[in-house]
């Protein structure tokens, strides 16, 4: 008797293990967007407006994975015609390869439980390449309505569109690069 209660007892005095935690991204709250220039003239801006996904975060690990799904087909620069043209065949290609991208990585540089970067790959227009994601901020609150923990991040990152065929107005003068910024809230999963 006394056995198990000395192994009930220390059991009870053992720290909990964190358990790693799931997110919901919620859309609602998550934009990201983009620059590209146009013949080193001028910057078009843009955005993703349908993106859906969730993150894994085990803080006291020092782990976690991000899987996002966004939607190409609801690329948004502001302008009716530019929007149905990156559709098209002559860019995204839609028809062709499907309006889903993917962005799938790792979370990665933790410190004090915090990542600061996602080292990942982004699936487009048939192609897999990587993309590190640098995360100028990362925090997580208590959410006010959910009762469940909410969790943010201010996201950077940059990439050669043509590395996925994209490679459009090149004859032109168009630089290749494209900057990406990502401001995503997700909430844990219920």
């Amino acid at each position: 008797m006394r056995l198990w209660a000395t192994a009930l007892l220390s059991t009870a005095m053992a720290p909990a293990i964190a358990a790693p935690v799931t997110y919901d991204i919620d859309p609602t709250h998550t934009f990201p967007s983009f620059e590209a220039d146009h013949m080193g003239i001028s910057v078009w801006r843009g955005k993703i407006n349908r993106n859906s996904g969730k993150v894994v975060l085990d803080r006291e690990a020092g782990s976690g994975s991000v899987d996002i799904v966004i939607d190409l087909a609801s690329i948004d620069f502001g302008q009716d015609a530019l929007n149905a043209w990156a559709r098209g065949k002559d860019f995204f290609d839609i028809k062709r390869f499907g309006s889903k991208a993917t962005y799938r990585g790792t979370l990665a540089g933790f410190r004090d439980g915090v990542p600061s970067e996602v080292q990942g790959e982004l699936t487009m227009h048939g192609m897999t390449k990587p993309v590190v994601l640098k995360l100028n901020s990362f925090k997580c609150i208590p959410h006010p309505m959910h009762k469940r923990e909410l969790c943010g991040a201010d996201a950077a990152a940059a990439f050669n569109r043509e590395a996925f065929g994209l490679a459009a107005g090149k004859d032109y003068g168009f630089s290749m690069d494209v900057a990406l910024r990502i401001q995503v809230e997700a909430v844990a999963a219920k």
